[in-house]
């Protein structure tokens, strides 16, 4: 009976030592993050707006850190393809997403995801929001939201609008006009942000929710006409456009944003050293700058700011889908 105490007591001695030298290798690896280069994944192709994001606050955040951050394009599947791999990686710290609005939307409008952005990712920071413009063609008799509303209304189905693909931000933003100015539109989607606004420039398409950046050089020449902005503020290059609230549809934010997210059980010391390098490279003047050439605003806040606005963007989308019975496969 002794010897089987002595035995235990021994047993126990090494359990606990090796789980005390476990926590210890832990605690180093958490301190000396990062020890080696990240990689950032964008769930887009090259060379669009996403990814250009991701490369400049890659480049910012490399300093800051003192290590490299590789960008890694996995684009398809509305996102998620590139947004599944980040939430089945290693939550160490060294595989990152760079997730957008999308990233909301998606887990209404899609079936069969094999993630869930809330419990398999976690936020870190919001790197920057650019909110959509409603825009109309010039040859129609309409200068504003209400006579948008007027119109629709006295023409009933006659009005269109185009959308960058079923299920996208601009899609549901339409979606969201039909249901709280009780008007009917017809969706046309395309393939990508370009045809559809080419189309809505043709005269082909009534109307469409479009970012700011891609619309104002449209706007200034006069081949566009806008509407409302969809955000919270006024616009700097459109300070005679109302907001949505403004033109009498209160609490209307449609926002292409993007941040900053991790797998899930990311310990918090990295996710809080992430959050506070991308919130150096945010706030540095040229980068403001970069932002608002791009009629963008630099956003920046803490993990747990962008958790919530997350959530937020979550709920809200999913109302839209569910009362337009949006699902995609």
């Amino acid at each position: 009976m002794i010897q089987r105490r002595k035995l235990l007591k021994v047993s126990l001695l090494g359990l606990s030592l090796s789980a005390t030298g476990m926590s210890t290798r832990l605690s180093f690896a958490q301190t000396s993050y990062p020890d080696k280069p990240i990689k950032l994944i964008v769930p887009f192709a090259a060379g669009g707006p996403t990814d250009m994001v991701g490369r400049l606050m890659a480049h910012g955040m490399e300093k800051e850190l003192g290590q490299n951050i590789i960008v890694e394009n996995k684009p398809g599947g509305g996102s998620n393809i590139g947004s599944e791999f980040v939430a089945r990686a290693k939550p160490d710290g060294y595989t990152l997403l760079l997730g957008t609005v999308a990233n909301a939307t998606n887990m209404s409008i899609y079936n069969n995801l094999n993630y869930n952005t809330e419990r398999d990712l976690v936020a870190i920071t919001q790197f920057m929001s650019s909110p959509s413009v409603l825009v109309v063609h010039p040859s129609l008799p309409i200068n504003n939201l209400n006579e948008l509303i007027a119109y629709a209304k006295a023409n009933p189905g006659k009005l269109s609008f185009a959308s960058s693909g079923a299920g996208g931000s601009p899609h549901l933003a339409g979606e969201m006009l039909k249901l709280r100015a009780g008007i009917d539109l017809l969706h046309v989607p395309y393939k990508g942000a370009s045809p559809a606004l080419n189309d809505v420039l043709g005269g082909n398409v009534s109307m469409g929710f479009m970012t700011a950046a891609g619309a104002l050089p449209s706007i200034n020449a006069g081949k566009l006409r806008a509407i409302a902005v969809a955000g919270l503020e006024r616009l700097p290059q459109l300070p005679n456009v109302p907001t949505m609230g403004e033109a009498g549809i209160a609490d209307f934010e449609v926002s292409s944003w993007n941040g900053l997210f991790a797998p899930a059980g990311t310990p918090p010391v990295i996710l809080q050293k992430l959050a506070d390098a991308a919130l150096k490279v945010i706030t540095e003047p040229e980068m403001q700058k970069t932002f608002a050439s791009h009629a963008s605003l630099g956003v920046g806040g803490s993990p747990e700011q962008f958790k919530q606005y997350v959530h937020a963007e979550i709920v809200k989308w999913g109302k839209v889908a569910e009362a337009g019975n949006i699902k995609l496969n």
